[in-house]
């Protein structure tokens, strides 16, 4: 398993679905970053299962620092910590082992790992690994924020429902991301996001799931980061999204819409105000070459129904080499869309704290004089 993300700043993850505990080592900050364990705990919420829209396993997601903080600031040594998993129920896989789930990664598993992977609640290849990826990048994300960039998602589309369009306005867009930080439910809406979470809860009565469209705004980056090539805003938040399970899909500002529009519609004019570069339109989503351009960085990303479903479903059994029919037992998510709006939070906190560390350098981090423009 490739269980770094390296670059200027690195994150490793390690544990398994039904293990004893699941754990982050993040390396490559300075010395003296304030760790806010509250902002950690909101951040862990965000992605805590509950209520009938989430699976019935419920973690108290604690965590907890092994090295690398001292009195609430980093060391400026590697960071380690530790969630532990304290609500599974392993014999929910036991009666049904060897029947290779459609949609998970048994199969591929077994092509990988010859049959040695704990294959318990999907093993390392669960979402619970992204509990411990979510608590060690909100520092980073507290952090960007503390530098005035502002980071927020939303659920832009479920099962059919479509939430209210991102502002185009900063002032807008920055009340929208705020309001975004504090609601459980991430749809700027609240009419939409009833209508999405009925949605969701009329799949779960039915034994099936839903997916969605998460789409993420940033606010306050500075012009420059990235490279053009190798390295660029898109390759490298993309690496790191795409790690995320069940994200199939990412776009940058129009993204696959602009491929049927013309150059005139797409290209974004630029004008002078205040005595800055901006642009009348965001249709690139804040790059271009590869590079911020100082306006708000845009994204989406398709997240996949579900795969594990309460319905018969054709499958093989591995052990008896023979197709088999499976209906799956065990507690599992009628959607994940909207828990994983924290962690496309994170992998966005991730990718552009290591762009301000390769562009800025270490002491950016901790240099109050340091502004993103």
């Amino acid at each position: 398993m490739n269980d770094t993300y390296a670059g200027a700043i690195s994150l490793s993850i390690f544990g398994e679905s039904h293990g004893p505990a699941v754990g982050a080592t993040l390396s490559g900050l300075a010395a003296g970053i304030p760790v806010d364990t509250a902002y950690i705990a909101r951040e862990m919420n965000k992605r805590r299962a509950a209520g009938k829209l989430s699976t019935k396993r419920t973690e108290p997601d604690e965590v907890h620092f092994l090295s690398g903080v001292y009195k609430g600031f980093t060391t400026g040594t590697a960071i380690t910590l530790v969630v532990e998993n304290t609500n599974t129920r392993s014999t929910d896989y036991e009666k049904t082992q060897d029947l290779l789930r459609p949609g998970h990664a048994d199969w591929t598993a077994h092509l990988k790992y010859r049959g040695f992977q704990d294959a318990r609640g999907g093993g390392h290849f669960s979402g619970r690994l992204t509990a411990p990826f979510v608590a060690a990048c909100a520092i980073l994300k507290n952090m960007l924020e503390n530098k005035g960039v502002v980071i927020g998602t939303h659920l832009a589309q479920c099962a059919g429902v479509e939430d209210e369009p991102l502002a185009t306005g900063r002032d807008a867009l920055a009340r929208q991301l705020r309001a975004l930080g504090a609601v459980s439910f991430p749809a700027i809406s609240s009419v939409k996001a009833k209508a999405m979470q009925a949605a969701i809860e009329a799949a779960a009565a039915e034994g099936d799931s839903v997916g969605g469209v998460l789409e993420t705004a940033v606010l306050g980056l500075p012009g420059g980061l990235g490279e053009p090539f190798f390295g660029s805003v898109e390759s490298t938040l993309a690496s790191i999204l795409f790690s995320i399970p069940a994200i199939k899909g990412v776009e940058f500002g129009a993204g696959f819409a602009m491929a049927g529009l013309r150059g005139s519609q797409t290209n974004d004019a630029l004008r002078m105000r205040a005595g800055q570069v901006v642009s009348a339109t965001n249709h690139n989503g804040g790059v271009n070459g590869g590079i911020t351009n100082g306006m708000p960085l845009v994204f989406r990303t398709a997240v996949k129904p579900t795969a594990s479903i309460y319905k018969v479903q054709q499958t093989v059994d591995w052990a008896e080499k023979r197709d088999a029919t499976l209906l799956i037992q065990g507690r599992h998510d009628p959607c994940i869309a909207h828990r994983a709006r924290a962690v496309q939070d994170a992998a966005t906190a991730l990718a552009l704290a290591d762009l301000c560390a390769q562009h800025f350098g270490k002491n950016w981090q901790v240099d109050e004089k340091w502004t993103t423009g």
